[in-house]
């Protein structure tokens, strides 16, 4: 039996079943059937279990970033010389814009949100998330909205305008065509899938952890991504009235962004980037997350400081939301107001630097056990230090007027989302890729992707810092010899490729180790979290018994003498589930969960229609309606059976 990481023998939540707390493995396979989605093709489309969709939203994310990194790729070679024709301008700007509004839109938050509609319910004990059918829904809009955008840029209606989309390059008088249209409309489609992801673990944190798991035990990630949530909740409208006044603009004739009509282009700016600069912190602190569920395991104890963690994430949150105007120092704002911004930009600093020395403090302390994951969290450090430095050069007023849209900014904003997120993403990946698959990723072919990643990654984007300084202005397609920027371009692409062949071996290794990988078992790292209680990968039902938690660690802490250690009397042939209180997680209600269904599938393609077709004619809004609400008719129109069911769970209650 494996034991903790002071020796003491491993909680029993494990194999509990087994032993007969719950029946044994009939009642096992019952609870499976209970909680499958259907067989076969159809039963693809009416998969509403959150690790079916969690995996679905990942690797879509990833072949998202895949094409990110291709369009970032032909930027770099049309670059690497000056003169260079591979493409003109017009394409530039297309891929220019399609590969930011990619990586930010359609990968960064996103891959976030994916990961945690996988592990949230695992990790706080329960069979499912809150509302599963949404988060089927959640996916599948995602989904419409990133094969619209790249369909639209493969008959070469892309967007053009940046992936901030300023007006009036955006507006009426300078976006012809329909480019900036099918932008506006994606970030509609994203905005709802993650503001239902956000509802969606906002719920299962506070309602269906395990008993037991007050809030001083919920472990550090899902803190985290409860936090990010809350963020999506605030910031995203911000975006969606931009665009939603854009999208007005540009097809019923007003002038929100107008100023020879009484409008404001400015206004844009203070919209956007009221979302964007959180937006920044949405990709950032999931980074932190996992950089606290792995540290732990790979010290081999628990994390240093746990208040002050989560105290510090909560912070990080509640200030990214007073830093917006530093992408702006550079238009008519008052000064003094700038300071103020100047000010908040360097507050934010402290939280982050508070969970670093919580972080150094738990390595330091201690046992390392030096595997791939470890690797990704030992680099973050290094970039992160980097990208934080440069941000707090940017926070000033002076200095941020002189580099402003210059490539000093673009290697700022890779170093802290690329050092602050992919990093301890790709770690992420490899250190649950077992929980995920069930077999262990190759430790010798991930060291050599990770040393690729780290090497081609400051190859890459180091030298951006000094052609900034230099002049280099961001968004050009070319340059003439004499600038003296050739060597440095050269060397930046050089260093993307090496980051590109680091991914690529990374891939290789996700779909080698898939079938040929060392099996994993149920917790192949020696963790402490519930996501580790369970086998690899998980059963459909998740845990065979659902757990009562006796501390943070729940899988090195053991269970108290005479203390239950799971919970008993729900049924195992209805998708019943537990709700507890949100404060101290005390059983609270027995609830059931729908059966699996297509109208999700159905009402993300009503959805779709709507929202594509009200690009074209105002009279969508009507008629795409109308095509919504059947389907969302359809969605809710109570099912006999579980009417029944619902019923007798009432009078058992």
């Amino acid at each position: 039996m494996r034991k903790g990481p002071r020796g003491e023998e491993p909680h029993p939540y494990r194999g509990s079943t087994k032993d007969g707390l719950a029946g044994g493995e009939v009642v096992v396979r019952v609870l499976d059937a209970t909680w499958s989605d259907p067989p076969g093709f159809f039963g693809w489309f009416c998969a509403i279990n959150h690790k079916a969709i969690g995996k679905r939203f990942l690797v879509t994310c990833l072949v998202f970033f895949a094409l990110g990194g291709l369009l970032a790729a032909s930027m770099r070679m049309q670059l690497a010389r000056p003169g260079n024709t591979l493409m003109g301008p017009d394409l530039y700007n297309q891929v220019f814009t399609m590969h930011g509004t990619t990586m930010m839109f359609l990968f960064a938050v996103p891959v976030m949100q994916a990961v945690a509609i996988y592990l949230v319910p695992l990790m706080v004990g329960a069979r499912s998330t809150a509302f599963p059918r949404l988060t089927a829904y959640s996916y599948w809009i995602f989904l419409f909205g990133g094969i619209m955008l790249y369909a639209v840029f493969a008959f070469n209606s892309g967007p053009d305008a940046g992936w901030f989309s300023y007006v009036p390059l955006a507006g009426p008088a300078y976006g012809a065509g329909k480019r900036s249209d099918f932008w506006a409309q994606m970030i509609t489609f994203t905005e709802v899938s993650a503001l239902l992801d956000a509802v969606i673990i906002i719920c299962t944190v506070f309602k269906m952890r395990a008993p037991g798991m007050t809030l001083n035990r919920i472990p550090l990630y899902v803190w985290a991504m409860l936090v990010v949530a809350f963020m999506i909740m605030f910031a995203m409208p911000a975006v969606a009235l931009a665009s939603t006044l854009l999208i007005l603009d540009r097809l019923v004739a007003t002038h929100f962004y107008n100023p020879g009509e009484g409008g404001d282009v400015l206004l844009w700016q203070h919209l956007f980037w009221f979302f964007g600069h959180p937006e920044v912190y949405m990709i950032f602190i999931p980074g932190l997350g996992f950089m606290s569920a792995m540290i732990p395991t790979f010290a081999r104890r628990p994390m240093f400081g746990y208040t002050a963690m989560v105290l510090s994430i909560i912070a990080t949150g509640f200030l990214s939301f007073g830093l917006w105007v530093h992408h702006m120092f550079a238009t008519n704002v008052p000064e003094l107001g700038k300071t103020f911004f100047t000010a908040a930009s360097m507050l934010i600093a402290i939280p982050t630097a508070t969970q670093i020395f919580c972080w150094i403090a738990t390595l330091w302390t201690g046992r390392l056990n030096f595997k791939v994951p470890l690797y990704y969290v030992l680099s973050f450090f290094v970039i992160l230090i980097i990208g934080g430095m440069t941000g707090l050069m940017l926070a000033s007023v002076s200095l941020d007027s002189q580099v402003h849209d210059s490539y000093f900014v673009v290697a700022h904003l890779h170093y802290v989302l690329l050092g602050g997120a992919v990093f301890p993403l790709f770690g992420a990946l490899y250190y649950w890729y077992p929980k995920f698959v069930g077999r262990l990723m190759s430790e010798p072919l991930g060291r050599w992707s990770f040393w690729l990643m780290f090497v081609g990654f400051n190859v890459a984007f180091f030298p951006m810092h000094l052609l900034g300084l230099k002049g280099m202005p961001r968004r050009v397609y070319s340059y003439p010899a004499e600038m003296g920027w050739g060597n440095l371009n050269l060397l930046a692409t050089v260093g993307a490729l090496t980051l590109a062949i680091g991914v690529l071996l990374t891939l290789v290794n996700a779909v080698r180790s898939a079938r040929h990988g060392q099996l994993a078992g149920p917790d192949p790292w020696g963790a402490g979290t519930l996501e580790w209680a369970t086998e690899s990968p998980p059963r459909m039902c998740n845990f065979p018994v659902l757990p009562v938690v006796h501390g943070r660690d729940p899988l090195w802490q053991g269970v108290p003498a005479g203390a239950p250690d799971h919970v008993a009397g729900l049924a195992a042939d209805l998708r019943e589930a537990l709700s507890t209180t949100v404060a101290e997680a005390k059983p609270d209600a027995r609830m059931m969960f729908p059966d699996s269904t297509p109208w999700p599938f159905l009402a993300a393609v009503a959805t779709t229609v709507f929202f594509i077709a009200s690009i074209f004619t105002p009279w969508a809004m009507v008629w795409g309606s109308v095509l919504v609400a059947v389907t969302l008719i359809a969605w809710f129109w109570p099912d006999q059976r579980e009417s029944a069911e619902e019923l007798a769970l009432e009078k058992l209650a």
